[in-house]
């Protein structure tokens, strides 16, 4: 091996990011591998890398015997006492070999091991750089367009942004035109790793904020959820630990420059930014704004909410095919059924008429019930006589309003079943 070698390995570490003592032993292995092709597998070869020098150092081990019968793994005495004066019959000696002796074909041999040990080594280098990256923002150069999606050309390896990452509509990329993504997943692959991109994906959007909000990045101000549907509308819940910063204002930026960056980036999609509330129905009502909330209606057991909006802001609060109400859902993690202020109060009578209609019912425990949440006669058929008792109600009159309603529910089901 030439004196440069040290010189060769010191580039490769460094340009390639290989680990240099993976390197030496690669190139050690190779060494010894092309030794045994020389000298045959069953040749005691040990080859090491000598820093002073820059040189792998080769020795074939002999043993030293008083007649040679095998060249290769024997040695007579004479000889090897010219190596060492102390050796003796019986004793293992290393024979220094000069590479050159390897000749054309054990030497392509050694370099096809270390090309190959330094593509793989590469690989690895490369796996695990952008392994230790998942959830950044990267830039790219897009290199070509196939049936899987864009090749996107991040400078030490190729990454995929697949054609459902793209933002629908809206991202038209050619070859040569700059992009950003944000990195969803690195696989291992045989053929080197795979690098996934996404465009379309929530956290590229909190991402993105976070490049452009420092309060973010700080941690001042926090991003409790976001949701969008890609290159339409987004809508991100924030909160800040710090009193005195605003979390909404601290991501709009002074005259919206900083949002309008992200929606520059996301191509024009439109994006809420929301106040967290630890009160669900708070932070149900910012979701929805600008929309006004006349009242909010929780069931903690279906994770479900019944909105009540002014009759004009309906078709506002639900949005275009019900996207607004739609992400304030998946935002909030509730389940929302918005209604007008006149379908919520038709809706409240028709429940109260029903509950009249239950035999023995009067006005008086119609509305004791209702006070108490029991609004229909559908929810009175389903209540036991426990939950009656408590708010006043008499066991027997409980018992007996609880059946009536059931009655009736069958009833009017068995009325609904002959009109179908």
């Amino acid at each position: 091996m030439p004196i440069t070698l040290k010189k060769v390995i010191d580039e490769l570490s460094k340009d390639k990011g290989i680990d240099r003592a993976y390197l030496i032993k690669t190139i050690e292995e190779a060494i010894r591998s092309a030794a045994r092709k020389r000298f045959g597998q069953q040749a005691d070869i040990e080859a090491g890398y000598n820093e002073e020098s820059g040189e792998v150092e080769v020795y074939l081990f002999k043993k030293v015997v008083e007649q040679v019968k095998d060249p290769v793994t024997e040695i007579e005495l004479k000889e090897a006492q010219k190596l060492d004066a102390e050796v003796e019959l019986g004793d293992s000696i290393g024979v220094k070999l000069d590479t050159n002796e390897f000749g054309r074909i054990a030497a392509q041999a050694a370099k096809q091991v270390i090309l190959q040990r330094m593509k793989e080594a590469e690989k690895k280098a490369i796996y695990e750089e952008f392994r230790d990256r998942k959830g950044e923002v990267v830039n790219g150069i897009v290199q070509r367009l196939d049936k899987e999606g864009i090749i996107v050309n991040l400078g030490k390896t190729e990454a995929l942004l697949p054609w459902d990452e793209v933002i629908p509509q809206k991202d038209n990329f050619k070859r040569g035109d700059k992009l950003r993504a944000y990195i969803l997943d690195v696989k291992k692959e045989a053929r080197g790793p795979q690098v996934i991109l996404s465009r379309t994906h929530p956290a590229f959007l909190v991402a993105l904020f976070t490049l452009e909000v420092p309060e973010i990045a700080e941690g001042v101000v926090k991003i409790i959820n976001a949701v969008r549907e890609p290159g339409s509308r987004a809508k991100i819940a924030v909160v800040s630990q710090d009193p005195d910063v605003d979390p909404v204002g601290a991501c709009v930026g002074i005259r919206g420059s900083r949002v309008q960056n992200v929606v520059r980036e996301l191509r024009g999609e439109r994006i809420d930014i929301v106040p967290w509330d630890p009160d669900p129905a708070k932070f149900v009502c910012n979701a929805l704004s600008p929309t006004k909330v006349l009242c909010v209606i929780l069931d903690k057991e279906e994770q479900s909410m019944e909105v009540v909006v002014p009759d004009d802001q309906l078709s506002v609060a639900i949005g275009k095919q019900g996207q607004n109400v739609r992400l304030a859902s998946k935002l909030t993690g509730w389940r929302l059924d918005v209604r007008s202020k006149t379908r919520y109060e038709e809706m409240q009578k028709l429940k109260y008429e029903s509950l009249l209609k239950v035999e023995g019912m009067t006005q008086e425990l119609a509305s004791l019930l209702t006070k108490n949440g029991i609004e229909s006669a559908e929810e009175l058929a389903q209540v036991n006589v426990t939950d009656l008792t408590e708010i006043g109600i008499g066991e027997k009159k409980a018992t007996a309003l609880i059946a009536a309603a059931q009655r009736f529910m069958a009833e009017e089901e068995e009325a609904r079943q002959e009109n179908v």
